[in-house]
């Protein structure tokens, strides 16, 4: 049985004084989604994740991470890797922090690492259109990054479908908008920047009566979180790691 320990790596973790412009920090440079919050102590707190980086726009500011700090999926070292899985399916992150008995952080665990090797090693039954999110909400070509941003903090979700005349044109996500020096400026200064841009233009994109496999390798083979589902030329939804592993038999 493989567990947790095989694929332990290093996290970023944040005092829950810190300030939240450190942890945006982190959260646009790091390949994390996630950065997990300890006490005084070292006690595992929560996390904070991409979207709480959103909030605060200022370059400077004395806000600590404090009042966004989540409830932290956490697993012990021994756990097997199908249930640190269908943990972080169930918190919808992308990562797990690993405790010891205090509880203190020893590491973590990513989806990106655990999901190839699931998706080999269990049957994934149905089509996309069983397990896709139908509901989606997307944003248009024209629409000024400050409107998307605020879209997607309202939101909750991590990537939006970007379109142009009802057809999909690329995809916008989280990361793309804390990254992405332009983004800052935009919001800053309330310019009229529009979010065709700083957009992924080159989108993988998957047909819901394709089976469920054919997505899960399709997001292995292009390190993609989420896949658009198309019928023609009209997205009918998305479908993410997390979609995935709801099929897991």
């Amino acid at each position: 049985m493989r567990t947790a320990q095989d694929f332990i790596v290093e996290i970023p973790v944040l005092n829950h004084t810190d300030q939240i412009t450190k942890a945006r920090q982190i959260l646009r440079d790091d390949r994390f989604r996630e950065v997990y919050v300890v006490d005084r102590k070292e006690n595992l707190l929560g996390y904070i994740d991409i979207t709480d980086g959103l909030r605060v726009t200022a370059t400077k500011s004395n806000v600590t991470i404090e009042g966004f700090i989540k409830d932290a999926p956490a697993v012990h070292a021994g756990d097997s890797i199908e249930a640190v899985a269908k943990m972080m399916r169930d918190y919808r992150t992308d990562s797990a922090a690993v405790i010891n008995s205090q509880p203190h952080i020893i590491g973590g665990v990513l989806l990106a690492d655990l999901f190839p090797v699931i998706i080999s090693r269990h049957e994934l039954p149905g089509t996309v259109a069983d397990q896709m999110s139908a509901k989606v909400i997307s944003v248009a070509t024209e629409d000024e990054i400050q409107k998307v941003n605020a879209t997607i903090l309202e939101s909750g979700y991590t990537t939006l479908p970007v379109v142009a005349k009802k057809r999909l044109a690329g995809i916008i996500s989280r990361r793309d908008l804390i990254s992405a020096p332009k983004v800052r400026s935009a919001i800053a200064q309330h310019n009229q920047t529009r979010i065709e841009t700083v957009m992924t233009r080159n989108v993988f994109t998957i047909g819901p009566d394709e089976p469920i496999s054919a997505a899960a390798e399709l997001i292995v083979a292009h390190d993609v979180s989420l896949l658009p589902v198309t019928d023609g030329d009209r997205m009918v939804g998305v479908i993410n790691r997390h979609d995935v592993l709801r099929a897991l038999a």
